[in-house]
């Protein structure tokens, strides 16, 4: 796994890597699917609602190690299945939703490269938003090899 930090002329930016052992449909799949992200993602497994296409909305209730409850909700922007999805999460205070976007890069047919990148305001928001991030890369990176040997 690589990490990238930048500091954009328009905010903070952060672009995490890594290499994952399934193609690229399972990548997708597992992103996209709610009862599949409530799985790896650390959401109730109820509250994960997602109509993916442009446009779309989508919302989860998110829970944190220590048990707290936080709910998401946010857009669809783009829409590119198998390949590129930037998600819009909606911000208190905020005008526009402050997006995402997951790139994925099929290797061989059974390894897939995927990219997160988001541009934040702060570099407080970038760090909470890389942490998360990250956090989401290990959940899904563990989600898929279990898959894998099942």
């Amino acid at each position: 796994m690589s990490t990238e930090q930048t500091t954009a002329a328009d905010g903070f930016s952060y672009t995490l890597t890594r290499a994952l052992a399934s193609p690229a449909a399972k990548v997708w799949q597992a992103w996209t699917t709610p009862e599949q992200y409530a799985r790896w993602a650390n959401a109730d497994a109820g509250s994960v609602e997602m109509d993916v296409r442009p446009g779309g909305a989508w919302k989860a209730t998110m829970v944190t190690p220590d048990g707290g409850r936080f709910p998401l909700t946010g857009s669809y922007l783009k829409v590119a299945e198998n390949r590129r999805l930037v998600v819009g999460m909606d911000v208190p205070g905020k005008p526009e939703p402050l997006a995402m976007t997951m790139e994925l890069a099929e290797q061989d047919g059974h390894h897939t490269q995927i990219v997160l990148h988001q541009t934040c305001d702060t570099a407080e928001e970038r760090d909470m938003a890389e942490q998360g991030s990250t956090m989401l890369l290990d959940g899904l990176s563990a989600f898929l090899t279990d898959e894998a040997s099942n």
